[in-house]
C-alpha cells in the first residue's frame, strides 16, 4: 500500500549510492546473498532472546533489499536477480517469525504459525499473477524495472518491514502484533485474488 510512496522518495538516493557501489565492481547478486546471510541471523539472536540484535540484522537486510534492486537497475536487471531476491525475501520474513516461535513457544508459537499460515496466501497470490503477467506483458511503470511484476495489497514490503521493526521493539507484544498483521495478509490475499481474477479475464458476476 506504501511502496509507490516510498519507491520514489528513495529512488535517487539509491540510485547515487549504486552508481558507486557499481565504480566498485560490486555486483547485485553479492549484496543480496550478503543481506540474506545476516538476515538470517535473526534466528539465533531471537533465539536467545537478543531482540536488539535482531532488529539490528532485518534493518542491514531490508537496506541490502533496497540497495541490491538499485544496483541491478545500474548493472541490468537478470532473471536470476529477480529470482533470488524474491526468493530469499520470503525465507526470510518466515525466518523472522520463526525467531520468535522459538524464543517463546508458549505464547508465540500459535501466532507465529498463523501469520506463515497467512504469508502462504499474500506470496502465492504474488507469485501466481507475476507468472501470468509476465506471459501477457503486464507492467506497472511506477516500480520501475523489476524482475516481476508486483500485484499491489495492504501489506506490501514497505508494511511488512515495519512490521518487523515494531516486534523486535516490542517483543512482549508479538501475538496481538502478529494476529493483527495476519489479518490484514489475509485481506491483502482476497484484494489479490479479486484483483487477479478480474485482470486475467474472469466474469464476476
Amino acid at each position: 500500500m506504501l511502496d509507490t510512496f516510498f519507491i520514489k522518495s528513495l529512488k535517487q538516493p539509491l540510485r547515487l549510492t549504486a552508481i558507486a557501489i557499481d565504480k566498485l565492481g560490486v555486483k547485485a547478486n553479492w549484496i543480496t546473498l550478503f543481506g540474506f546471510v545476516v538476515g538470517m541471523m535473526v534466528i539465533p539472536a531471537l533465539y536467545f532472546g537478543d531482540t536488539s540484535l535482531a532488529l539490528a540484522f532485518v534493518v542491514i537486510n531490508r537496506l541490502m533489499d533496497g540497495l541490491d534492486g538499485a544496483v541491478a537497475r545500474v548493472q541490468g536487471p537478470t532473471d536470476l536477480g529477480g529470482y533470488l531476491d524474491i526468493t530469499l525475501d520470503f525465507i526470510f520474513y518466515s525466518a523472522v517469525i520463526f525467531g520468535f516461535a522459538l524464543m517463546d513457544p508458549a505464547e508465540n508459537a500459535l501466532a507465529a504459525s498463523f501469520l506463515i499460515f497467512a504469508f502462504m496466501g499474500t506470496g502465492s497470490s504474488f507469485l501466481a499473477f507475476a507468472i501470468m503477467a509476465e506471459k501477457r506483458n503486464i507492467e506497472r511503470l511506477e516500480y520501475g524495472r523489476k524482475s516481476l511484476y508486483f500485484l499491489g495489497g495492504l501489506t506490501e514490503g514497505t508494511e511488512t518491514i515495519v512490521f518487523l521493526l515494531l516486534i523486535c521493539a516490542f517483543p512482549h507484544g508479538f501475538s496481538i502484533l502478529a494476529y493483527v498483521f495476519a489479518a490484514m495478509c489475509w485481506i491483502t490475499t482476497a484484494t489479490r485474488i479479486y484483483a487477479g481474477y478480474r485482470t486475467l479475464g474472469g466474469d464476476v458476476r
